[in-house]
């Protein structure tokens, strides 16, 4: 028999990417009450395999999506001033020969994106040249000028995580690898019951309003829990990315233009690689299975080899990845056409409120959890104001170029730790990284050696406080060591 709570909730979440953990941690800021349930981990979905960018998207003003891009224009610094252990600018170059878009078009294309969003921080569009410039080096001869702008880069999975600490600190019931399973209406209240993906047992929740925040299985949840019939709502296209052994010393990043009119990015990835992608294809398929195709590996590899000097190859692979977006399905006839803008369907009836989430992107999560609170105020009653565009996230009060400084401080608490794994715990949990070492005197101290700087200190934080069960998830999720250890280093962490 499934376990009944006691306590009626305000808002009851399904999914925990970064649409879900985002509304919970704005909810819980606010007053109200929250229990978020994801059916896996933490980002291990969509969440974690993007393109880890907080941008406004250049190529949306080419299908005149102003106010899209205006919108994550302006989030762009409210969010670097978040978390700027975790996002931190990145200077983007655009490469420009002859039969690209023409120079004209480029040039007012990037007048509108430094001004539409009310840029501060970020510095401006510059022109560059690159012959005998270490940013052409890497590029073939006829790419002698290009254009030089400002984006922001961001470690996906960790602003989920990050999101999820914080909502869970201001009282939300956070849980993952716990999926819903069955949903009912009575008495104006939902029923929500769940199952505990990893040992089976069920409990069943009740709840004001309920908040489908499930991603691309938003339509399976409708179908299996809500018993709706023929729910097509939401169009899965996949983006697919390769991990290669690091292109270029450099910290720029290039932003390329392919022959069939699509962009892809060559960015600096985890300090030892490039990461290049992504692909634009319709999924097809059950999102649960997202794997990159082969054809997506040499559709990568061919568009990447149009650019470099060097080129690379199916055996240059080191790692790749795919997700599926969950676009809202506009009719568009390309998937990418469809709009990445994020569409909200609210159903009010018989005093309760349900609230579907479609689309949207990483750098708008915050803007669409303002939007959701306000249906929920709507409903619920206001019980506080509006609060993240000046809060911080956990670890991230530092200011925006404050690493720097913080990598010299945990220096010199732990001296015994090296510049790598420093590097590394600055960027992964900013100031938190001195509750996690604590009084830790010298290496020793430190438990257990995984590989790659991961001691066992780190690995029960991880535990502890941020709901890893999985070598997976600590690999791959809150951190991308995955990349770095070898299989005897990876068995022994599934062993802990």
């Amino acid at each position: 028999m499934p376990e009944h709570s006691e306590k009626i909730y305000d808002i009851f979440i399904a999914g925990g990417g970064i649409n879900g953990i985002g509304v919970a941690r704005d909810a819980a800021g606010r007053g109200y009450s929250v229990c978020l349930c994801e059916m896996n981990d933490f980002a291990s979905g969509t969440s974690s395999n993007s393109t880890k960018l907080i941008h406004g998207g250049l190529r949306y003003l080419e299908y005149y999506k102003f106010r899209l891009v205006q919108e994550s224009l302006k989030e762009r610094e409210v969010l670097l001033k978040m978390a700027p252990h975790i996002i931190w600018p990145m200077r983007f170059i655009l490469p420009h020969s002859k039969g690209m878009r023409p120079a004209w078009l480029l040039r007012l294309g990037l007048f509108l994106y430094d001004h539409l969003g009310f840029r501060k921080i970020l510095p401006g569009t510059s022109h560059i040249k690159l012959n005998n410039s270490e940013f052409g080096s890497p590029l073939k001869s006829n790419f002698k000028f290009g254009y030089e702008y400002s984006d922001c880069w961001v470690d996906d999975s960790r602003l989920v995580i990050l999101n999820a600490i914080d909502a869970a600190s201001k009282g939300a019931n956070i849980q993952n690898y716990c999926k819903v399973t069955n949903v009912s209406k009575s008495d104006g209240l939902w029923s929500i019951t769940t199952t505990n993906s990893i040992d089976g047992k069920q409990r069943v929740s009740k709840a004001k309003s309920f908040i489908n925040a499930s991603g691309p299985w938003i339509d399976d949840v409708l179908e299996s829990s809500f018993k709706k019939k023929n729910s097509k709502n939401v169009r899965l296209v996949r983006g697919s990315h390769i991990v290669v052994n690091k292109l270029f010393d450099h910290d720029r990043s290039y932003i390329c233009q392919n022959n069939d009119n699509r962009i892809f990015f060559m960015i600096p990835y985890e300090d030892k690689f490039t990461l290049i992608g992504t692909t634009d294809i319709d999924h097809g398929q059950s999102a649960g299975k997202v794997e990159i195709s082969e054809e997506e590996q040499l559709y990568i590899c061919k568009s990447a080899n149009e650019y470099l000097n060097t080129e690379i190859s199916l055996k240059d692979i080191v790692w790749s990845y795919s997700g599926v977006r969950p676009l809202y399905d506009d009719g568009a006839s390309e998937a990418q056409d469809a709009t990445r803008d994020y569409v909200i369907k609210v159903e009010e009836q018989d005093s309760s409120l349900m609230v579907n989430i479609f689309g949207g992107k990483i750098t708008t999560y915050r803007r669409l959890s303002e939007s959701i609170l306000k249906h929920v105020e709507g409903f619920l009653g206001k019980r506080g104001n509006s609060w993240t565009e000046k809060s911080s996230l956990p670890g991230g009060d530092i200011a925006v170029d404050g690493q720097l400084d913080l990598q010299n401080k945990i220096q010199m608490r732990y001296p015994f730790l090296t510049e790598e794994t420093i590097k590394r715990l600055v960027r992964s949990y900013g100031t938190i990284s001195f509750d996690i070492y604590g009084d830790a005197e010298n290496i020793d101290s430190l438990g257990d050696h995984f590989g790659s700087g991961l001691y066992e200190r780190e690995v029960k934080y991880l535990i502890r406080e941020e709901w890893s069960r999985t070598s997976d998830d600590i690999l791959f999720r809150r951190s991308k060591l995955g990349l770095s250890l070898s299989e005897d280093e990876i068995k022994k962490l599934d062993l802990y």
